[in-house]
């Protein structure tokens, strides 16, 4: 890759900071196999004191979990204990006789199908993320839906019997399906969903500074966000990690550094086998990450704006359709996702390389999705 745009990357995100629009950042890129940026900017809190960003700083990665998290699932349906086509009532009996929404009438209509475990993993199931308003939001607020006081069976419990949004399999809609998916590899491996990722994917991988939580060793390499977003002045807050939550979230939970995701995204290249210079760790077939990583939803519509312009939808990542049809650069079978913390990544099989960006400054994540890749394409 170019040198120069590799040190224009950094200057960049330099810039961002001087002006007050990040407090600090880390941003890594492989390609071919090689490193060729790890790169820490700013501060890893608001303050003169605080200490300067460090390349193990520890993120809050909210939705990147959603990859770690469908991996896991896809790992059960390799040993014939996950089947994507039963229903999700076949795991959760809350689940069983779910009603649709109308919104012209205001009235309940049974389901034509039932959700099935393939719907929560590219989140078309029905189900939202109650960020809007009306009836529906209203009962999921009123319900307490993603409550950090739940665990995964109780938010599932809670989840359950409310009128969906869109029959199953009509609609892609960004939603709680991947915390229900956490739901249900629970009751699969009989476990809490942190012990099943640890031993599954974070502990063969290497990856030790991920989990629902940050130890108290670690703390003081939390990052932290500015307390007011520096264009709106709406305050920021985001969700504590100092001791290990009741709701470990499979959608949004989970905290990392730029060097352990790094870990996660070498498995998702190298097509279900990390490779280490003590030798290869096999969690998956080439075939199921294949899988994984190509669009599951077609021409479905798509309610809302988070899936950006270009894409489809896999299980668990943004799937890039064609090298154009998109206001950033990318080819064709590119993958990616973000996390509303501010943390971003894509992996571009084509160009045998991926990139990852961590911040924790939410108001700017639409800016930094755009930005950069393509500052990481310029390199090429």
């Amino acid at each position: 890759m170019n040198p120069t745009a590799l040190a224009r990357l950094r200057t960049v995100l330099e810039r961002d900071v001087a002006q007050g629009l990040l407090p600090g950042a880390v941003a890594l890129v492989q390609h071919r196999g090689h490193t060729v940026l790890h790169e820490a900017v700013g501060r890893q809190r608001p303050g003169a004191d605080s200490p300067a960003m460090a390349l193990d700083t520890v993120f809050r990665i909210y939705s990147m979990t959603k990859p770690i998290a469908s991996l896991a699932a896809l790992m059960l349906m390799e040993e014939g204990r996950l089947l994507l086509a039963h229903p999700v009532s076949h795991y959760l009996p809350a689940f069983k006789g779910q009603q649709v929404y109308q919104p012209a009438t205001g009235a309940m209509a049974p389901a034509t199908r039932e959700a099935t475990v393939h719907d929560l993993l590219r989140h078309t199931a029905g189900l939202g993320y109650a960020w809007d308003t009306g009836p529906i939001a209203e009962q999921y607020r009123n319900a307490r839906v993603g409550s950090r006081r739940h665990s995964n069976q109780e938010l599932a419990a809670a989840l359950g019997p409310l009128p969906l949004l869109h029959p199953p399999g009509s609609c892609w809609e960004y939603s709680r399906a991947t915390d229900v998916l956490g739901a249900v590899i629970e009751q699969i491996e009989s476990a809490p969903l942190g012990q099943v990722l640890m031993r599954r994917i974070l502990e063969p991988l290497g990856m030790h500074d991920t989990g629902f939580s940050v130890p108290a060793a670690s703390r003081h390499r939390l990052a932290e966000p500015f307390a007011h977003d520096p264009q709106t002045g709406a305050g920021v807050t985001l969700i504590d990690v100092d001791t290990p939550p009741r709701f470990e979230s499979a959608g949004g939970g989970l905290v990392s550094t730029a060097g352990d995701y790094a870990r996660f995204l070498q498995l998702m290249l190298g097509r279900g086998t990390q490779h280490t210079s003590a030798g290869p760790v096999r969690l998956t077939s080439r075939a199921t990450v294949d899988f994984m990583t190509a669009d599951h939803i077609g021409a479905l519509p798509r309610a809302g704006g988070i899936l950006p312009e270009g894409y489809g939808f896999g299980l668990g990542v943004a799937v890039r359709t064609a090298t154009g049809n998109a206001t950033r650069p990318g080819s064709a079978g590119h993958y990616s996702w973000s996390g509303m913390g501010g943390t971003f990544f894509f992996v571009d099989p084509a160009e045998d390389l991926f990139a990852i960006l961590l911040t924790q400054a939410p108001g700017q994540l639409q800016y930094l999705c755009e930005l950069f890749p393509t500052l990481v394409y310029a390199a090429l």
